[in-house]
């Protein structure tokens, strides 16, 4: 196991330890936060470097695999393609997710930079309820459920949804995902 392993794991322990959200604008940063608004100081170090440059926008939908097994589910099995649809309904969601991703904010300022991911995740957690709330009567016909069952499961997916990017997003974890994923890795 490598320093930056063990950095990352313990990174991550904090961050499952106390929990903060992007509406607390006036919240004071504990140790999680601390130890995450360090690695997006690493982060602000590698951009304002001579050497690095962004990297033209990629996205693979839903990362950490859900997108890639959300099509091969269709591609596999016609049924599955019939009533799910080739792609989640939230796919646009982790699209604009990953935009902000792609970058690390506007501002590279550590604390702007914590901040901003922070917001970029509750704004895919928002986006995916937004999904069951304004489409939860067309995906019940759909799913063949109720709109109060797809509204529920939906809300559940978007909450464990933020809940993995707040784990495996993490500036300069190495993750093909991670915030500021446009710039070069900053081990």
């Amino acid at each position: 196991m490598t320093f930056n392993d063990l950095a990352t794991f313990a990174c991550v322990i904090f961050v499952l330890s106390e929990p903060v959200t992007a509406q607390s604008s006036d919240f004071e940063l504990g140790w999680s936060s601390k130890v995450e608004v360090w690695r997006h100081s690493r982060l602000q170090g590698l951009r304002e470097g001579d050497s690095s440059a962004l990297a033209p926008f990629t996205t693979d939908g839903c990362s950490g695999g859900m997108s890639a097994a959300w099509g091969a589910m269709a591609k596999t099995f016609p049924w599955f393609a019939q009533v799910f649809a080739d792609e989640a309904p939230w796919h646009n969601c982790c699209v604009v997710h990953d935009q902000a991703y792609h970058l690390g904010g506007e501002d590279p300022e550590p604390e702007a930079s914590f901040r901003a991911r922070l917001e970029a995740d509750e704004d895919l957690r928002l986006c995916v309820q937004e999904v069951a709330d304004n489409k939860a009567d067309v995906l019940a016909q759909q799913y063949n459920s109720t709109p109060e069952d797809v509204a529920a499961a939906v809300h559940f997916v978007a909450d464990r949804m933020y809940d993995a990017v707040r784990v495996g997003g993490l500036p300069c974890s190495g993750l093909p995902w991670r915030w500021g994923y446009g710039w070069p890795q900053c081990f």
